[in-house]
């Protein structure tokens, strides 16, 4: 599948206050005609670009569900977690107990999802993250989880193929965060790059700092083709600011924790141009790739002002495997837990079918680039190629 034309990936977009509740009860499954599922996610933090549009992506999924007037209607009450574990754990504790959720759509980082997973294991409550794409989120054993984008294992191959055919790259560094997500995807990408005959060095930065200057050093002096940043926007744009001004003339490239608007903000408009941006998301604003895709983003833009963005279609499709299962009678969380191993629908973005350990079944990987303040599909990873 290719999308043609340029897609603005916003991250100012308005979040709207849902009401909120679960019933008095013993178990989830709310009143009988009402049911409880939450969203878990960075929705005010300063990665808030990535998270807020899966969190419109199923606020539009559960609203066009109950305006059906169907027999159980869902509540979707947000929990924002700002990214950060300790409070995704206290959140999903308060949302077992006190709200009784029947499901949650999230949590949206990896690094929340290892802290928040296990809670919910415990408490027989069905997850589906729409964005964290940790590898080992899928070898805890766990029975209530699943996603609905590609792993970074999958990431990592489709970009370091990507870098090594495509671009090129004979030399590449990765850097990453030091968190979950972060390393977990630069160790991979420097390990497939390196299977793929790309000589490598790797180094880490503190997200919480703003100099970067001993990273940028080495990277001059190892004057790699192409540097590959695993983490989020926000640190991401401050490196590629400080490389660009160090006289790094290379590509840059980052991963789904980077593709948003933010990136650019944080780089500068100059400095960001030309660089790349893997994710296992397709944003199809223009609706080219199936007669869903095209209604979601016309009701999209409709709702919000705004074009799809990254993991809008993701947190869609992430609601509607619940909203599936209460179609299909499934309201007790162990019960929808039992149908999401069964489900097998074309979602807006691709079709939603899960494994054994709740990998979504479907595995591409795309490539965008920054053009001016846009970040436009290059296409398929396998296909792709720089223009830049």
């Amino acid at each position: 599948m290719r999308i043609t034309g340029a897609l603005a990936v916003s991250a100012v977009l308005a979040l709207s206050a849902v009401a909120c509740g679960g019933d008095d009860g013993d178990s989830g499954g709310g009143s009988g005609d009402e049911v409880t599922i939450g969203f878990m996610g960075d929705l005010t933090g300063e990665n808030s670009g990535l998270v807020i549009p899966p969190w419109q992506g199923a606020q539009l999924a559960v609203e066009q569900y109950n305006a059906t007037n169907p027999k159980v209607k869902i509540k979707l009450k947000k929990y924002d977690s700002q990214g950060k574990p300790e409070q995704a754990t206290t959140l999903a504790q308060g949302a077992v107990k006190n709200d009784k959720i029947v499901g949650l759509i999230g949590p949206a980082f990896s690094g929340e999802s290892q802290s928040v997973a296990p809670i919910l294991e415990e408490a027989k409550i069905p997850s589906v993250s729409p964005s964290a794409t940790n590898v080992t989120l899928a070898e805890k054993g766990w029975k209530f989880w699943h996603r609905v984008v590609a792993d970074d294992a999958v990431q990592s191959a489709g970009a370091a193929n990507f870098l090594t055919k495509a671009a090129g790259a004979k030399k590449i560094f990765t850097v990453s965060d030091n968190q979950d997500y972060g390393k977990g995807l630069a160790d991979a990408i420097a390990k497939a790059a390196g299977g793929a005959g790309a000589q490598t060095q790797s180094d880490a930065v503190d997200d919480k700092a703003t100099d970067y200057s001993s990273t940028v050093n080495k990277i001059n002096q190892f004057k790699p083709d192409a540097v590959y940043f695993g983490g989020y926007y926000a640190v991401a744009g401050r490196l590629f600011k400080q490389l660009r001004e160090a006289g790094y003339k290379g590509k840059m490239m980052s991963g789904d924790g980077s593709l948003a608007t933010g990136l650019i903000e944080g780089a500068g408009e100059k400095n960001a141009q030309g660089a790349l941006l893997s994710c296992g998301c397709l944003i199809d604003a223009e609706g080219k790739t199936n007669e869903k895709a095209k209604k979601f983003a016309t009701d999209y833009k409709a709702k919000f002002g705004s074009d799809v963005a990254i993991y809008s279609t993701e947190g869609f499709d992430a609601a509607s495997t619940f909203i599936e299962a209460l179609k299909a009678g499934k309201s007790k969380p162990e019960d929808i837990n039992d149908f999401l191993k069964t489900v097998d629908f074309q979602g807006v973005g691709k079709q939603i079918k899960f494994d054994a350990n709740g990998e979504l079944a479907a595995q591409d990987i795309f490539i965008y680039e920054v053009k001016g303040n846009l970040l436009p599909l290059l296409g398929n990873s396998n296909e792709a190629k720089p223009t830049a």
